[in-house]
């Protein structure tokens, strides 16, 4: 595995973290908390996976080419969607990481209603977040591949 790969790792611990989340959902509707509980903890696996990879792909392609990040360039008529759809993901990335903490920690301490609270918050927007996290691979390497230098 190279630098290049980490983009493609990191839309897949993207996924899993999707599939998790709606099967964590699923399991709580059905009154099923242990598989729920299991299925958010690898949620959560994931995501700090992904974090981990996240960081290093960039750091990694700085070193590299001197820029941390790909740009959208082409094709023109499409950046503006793309950037709408970066920002969006962006500020929920960076909301989404104390919600969780919160909504974790609650529910390990057994406060269940208080976890059900902000998790109602947490669930759609960690969600949206790693949704958005495989769209922008899929975008930036798949149906529009942009200049990698």
């Amino acid at each position: 595995m190279n630098v290049t790969d980490l983009p493609a790792l990191n839309a897949t611990l993207n996924t899993a973290s999707t599939v998790f989340l709606l099967l964590g959902y699923r399991f709580i509707r059905e009154g099923r908390q242990m598989a729920h509980r299991n299925c958010m903890l690898a949620a959560c696996g994931t995501s700090v996976l992904f974090l981990a990879s996240y960081v290093t792909y960039h750091v990694l392609r700085r070193q590299m080419t001197g820029s941390a990040h790909t740009t959208f360039v082409d094709p023109a008529w499409f950046r503006p969607v793309y950037l709408v759809i970066l920002f969006t993901h962006l500020v929920g990335a960076i909301a989404i990481v104390p919600l969780v903490l919160v909504t974790l920690w609650r529910a390990l301490r057994g406060r269940f209603e208080a976890h059900r609270r902000v998790a109602r918050w947490t669930w759609p927007l960690w969600l949206y977040v790693s949704l958005t996290g495989v769209l922008i691979y899929l975008l930036l390497y798949q149906i529009f591949p942009q200049p990698t230098s």
